[in-house]
């Protein structure tokens, strides 16, 4: 049988498979003027889905953004769940917390902290979380072994731009991030503890089971 040949723009399609609703559209551009990363539309019908079929109730992000991903993941996840969002930006929580006001989400449903990573995160509770969503490259290594604590047992661990847009790919690219990322991917694939794989949606995505 012969290889398949790819036809048509796959990226494109899958980007244009969802739809973004208001709030979503307005924080995408409030992001885009302050410079916040939120994941691509692909990527957040993703975290949707995600948070719809493990029923997430207590979730955590680490890279706020605009708050892009915490509507996808409201829209998925069950009625009662809880997201704790992290970012060092206090802009970016501050328009977060805007917009999820706007669009009704109830304060009782997110904390949003901002700060030093390390120190925020050292201090979740273990295996206590059904969901973690990584989107900065900064001490990522420590940040998916503290993911691994923090999570149950079957739990997901989601890292958003984990290809950089192709740049882990190519071996030549060696700037900071980039080198981040590729060690982080490293260490869970070599991880027995972990059950992972790779999507090419947005800037690529590592999905990985807590085993």
């Amino acid at each position: 049988m012969s290889a398949l040949t790819n036809r048509g723009d796959m990226n494109a399609f899958a980007e244009s498979y969802v739809r973004e609703d208001f709030f979503m559209q307005q924080a995408r551009s409030n992001g885009a003027e302050i410079g916040a990363t939120d994941p691509s539309p692909a990527v957040g019908g993703l975290l949707q889905f995600i948070a719809a079929n493990t029923a997430a109730k207590s979730i955590v992000e680490i890279g706020t953004g605009s708050g892009v991903s915490g509507l996808w993941l409201f829209q998925g996840a069950p009625k009662d769940a809880v997201l704790t969002s992290i970012d060092t930006e206090r802009e970016h929580a501050t328009n977060a917390r805007s917009i999820f006001e706007e669009s009704g989400v109830s304060a009782q449903r997110f904390r949003l902290i901002t700060g030093n990573v390390n120190d925020i995160i050292g201090k979740l509770a273990d295996g206590n979380y059904d969901l973690v969503v990584v989107r900065v490259a900064a001490d990522l290594l420590d940040i998916v072994a503290d993911a691994y604590r923090m999570l149950r047992p079957g739990g997901t661990l989601v890292i958003d731009h984990a290809l950089s847009g192709g740049k882990v790919a190519d071996p030549t690219q060696r700037d900071f991030e980039t080198i981040s990322r590729r060690d982080a991917i490293r260490s869970i694939k070599e991880d027995s503890r972990w059950s992972s794989t790779i999507l090419t949606l947005g800037a690529g995505v590592l999905l990985a089971t807590k085993l």
